[in-house]
């Protein structure tokens, strides 16, 4: 059930409102002054606030400013009420985030169809979005209205880069996050000896370059084009926002990039411990369930770049490629490879 907390420091108001959204099916919290609202607020986060701009001890200006800045409460939606009508009160209100505005003496209503409203607008977000089609222009849409970020589907120009080109370097600040429209981008990182390790490949609707911005270092790898292919850039700022203006927004992006750490934690423990014909056949299964209803499409890979995905050397990833084509599991030819039982790969013990 959705929980309002109501911050009135007006007994009959305070008592009366909470009556009427009780009838309406709502849990609600009250208060009967900001500071006491921040406490109940971080002891339970509400679905939505409803507070009194002037108030003793703490006024509504204040407990906004205090949800906006702490994490556990940024993005609940908040909605002003206050007697007051001047128009320097409001922009004030609108400007540090408020979502709506009620000014007393409000109908019934006028009160439920604000809180109606605000709500919707906050579950606007899907739980997925098809980010090989349109989803990115989608999701980032959504994202600006729900999360009020007006710069963030400005300019959205998609750049192209050429095949082996760089992307950016080791070593290098994080100003954007990329997200690969077309073609095929890998990540690299270099042994002190000057050996290659790819840590991803990333196709069309995959998202790259963010692991330096989330933990606010620079690069600790490369990235290069393996095709030419089309980007788009979002620039660090609006990332940022995206993380931290809103909490329903920042759920559903970490969703979207949640999966590429998994994959590359279990890159890592299977280079750890498999064996060399173990990690060849993961990675050409993962490969070939990206092509997802592509199946009958070959996987187009160098050879050291595949190499450099498993983790060994070319020589080694040939002579297991053709061990796999003698044994029927693939198919190997000019176009590239391709797999004929995966589930054959999937399930030996190797």
């Amino acid at each position: 059930m959705t929980t309002i907390l109501l911050i009135e420091d007006n007994d009959f108001i305070r008592e009366n409102t909470a009556e009427i959204l009780e009838l309406a099916g709502y849990t609600v919290v009250t208060a009967e002054n900001g500071k006491v609202g921040v406490e109940q607020a971080l002891a339970a986060r509400p679905d939505l606030v409803i507070c009194d701009i002037m108030m003793p001890v703490l006024d509504g200006y204040g407990v906004l400013q205090i949800f906006n800045q702490n994490p556990q409460l940024s993005g609940v939606p908040f909605i002003f009420l206050t007697a007051k009508t001047e128009r320097t009160d409001m922009r004030r209100g609108m400007e540090l985030g408020a979502d709506d505005y009620l000014t007393k003496p409000f109908d019934d209503t006028e009160l439920l169809s604000a809180i109606t409203s605000r709500l919707k607008r906050f579950q606007h977000l899907k739980p997925d979005y098809d980010l090989q089609g349109e989803g990115l222009h989608e999701f980032l849409q959504d994202a600006r209205t729900v999360g009020n970020l007006e710069s963030l589907t400005t300019d959205r120009k998609v750049y192209q880069v050429r095949k082996k080109q760089d992307i950016y370097s080791e070593g290098d600040e994080p100003t954007r996050l990329y997200f690969v429209k077309s073609g095929r981008i890998k990540t690299i990182r270099t042994t002190p000896a000057g050996k290659e390790l790819i840590t991803g490949i990333y196709n069309p609707g995959d998202f790259f370059g963010y692991m330096a911005l989330l933990e606010q270092t620079r690069h600790t790898d490369s990235a290069v084009a393996v095709d030419d292919s089309a980007l788009v850039y979002i620039p660090k700022e609006d990332f940022t926002q995206l993380l931290l203006r809103n909490a329903e927004v920042s759920k559903h992006f970490i969703r979207l990039l949640a999966g590429r750490v998994s994959e590359r934690e279990q890159q890592l423990l299977g280079m750890a411990y498999n064996s060399i014909r173990r990690r060849v056949a993961d990675t050409l299964l993962q490969m070939h369930e990206q092509l997802g209803s592509e199946e009958e499409t070959p996987i187009q890979l160098s050879r050291d770049d595949m190499a450099a995905v498993v983790g060994t050397a070319s020589e080694s990833l040939i002579r297991t490629l053709s061990e796999f084509k003698h044994d029927g599991l693939i198919e190997m030819s000019g176009k590239g490879i391709r797999v004929l039982q995966p589930e054959k790969l999937r399930r030996a013990n190797w």
